[in-house]
């Protein structure tokens, strides 16, 4: 079950909220609030897993309001302008919703959450083989056994599949690489990490996958050297 609490300061928003969420299962609407004061001492006695937060309240924006709220739960930012989506999920939202909200969007965005959660709950665990990357606004789940390689591309990285496919993500090489089995996958120069399992011959300075051949790079010789031995 997820526990949310939703914060609008219109009325009217606070009951189309509280109408979808009675209509969702394993999600329990805990409290809702007009008043961000009320909310912010209301999430620092209760946490929550998840905020249906609106952007444009008068008192305060919901963006500053999720940075003040204790333990960062899960948000979904709830707004009638779109122009705020870049800086909401640049704070990690798990979606970001348009008014007047459908229900059925609204019922995927809280699947995205419960995916989340059960990431976060389990990522630690032996029986986890994906990630959860942010794509196009959403949080993207990825199975390891789909990757090939990953590309660094300045502020981005570019994830290779088979056949030629690829997720292009706002993400740092660094961050990914955290993300990642370390048995599984090596960095094998500073724009490139490969998977282990797809790696099909090692010559010289290359590496070749499949039809693929990508460069070692100097600093990144020993680490592929050992990892592939």
């Amino acid at each position: 079950m997820i526990t949310a609490v939703a914060i609008d300061d219109e009325p009217l928003a606070l009951d189309v909220i509280k109408a979808l969420s009675a209509q969702v299962d394993k999600l329990k609407l805990v409290a809702a609030f007009t008043e961000t004061g009320s909310a912010l001492q209301y999430l620092a006695e209760t946490p929550v897993d998840l905020l249906l937060l609106d952007i444009n309240m008068p008192a305060i924006s919901g963006l500053d309001f999720y940075k003040r709220v204790p333990g960062h739960p899960m948000v979904i930012f709830t707004t009638a302008y779109s122009e705020y989506a870049v800086e909401g999920f640049n704070l990690n939202a798990i979606d970001y919703l348009l008014k007047p909200i459908d229900m059925g969007r609204f019922r995927k965005a809280i699947d995205k959450a419960r995916e989340y959660r059960d990431f976060l709950q389990h990522r630690d665990g032996a029986s986890n083989r994906h990630i959860y990357v942010r794509a196009d606004y959403s949080m993207v789940k990825v199975a390891l056994a789909d990757i090939v390689y990953i590309e660094g591309l300045d502020n981005y990285i570019k994830i290779h599949y088979e056949h030629g496919k690829h997720l292009l993500v706002r993400m740092s090489m660094k961050a990914i690489a955290e993300k990642l089995p370390a048995n599984e996958f090596v960095r094998i120069h500073r724009s490139y990490i490969v998977a282990v399992r797809a790696v099909t011959l090692v010559r010289g300075k290359n590496v070749q996958l499949g039809s693929t051949e990508l460069p070692i790079g100097a600093n990144h010789a020993d680490e592929v050297q050992q990892l592939l031995q």
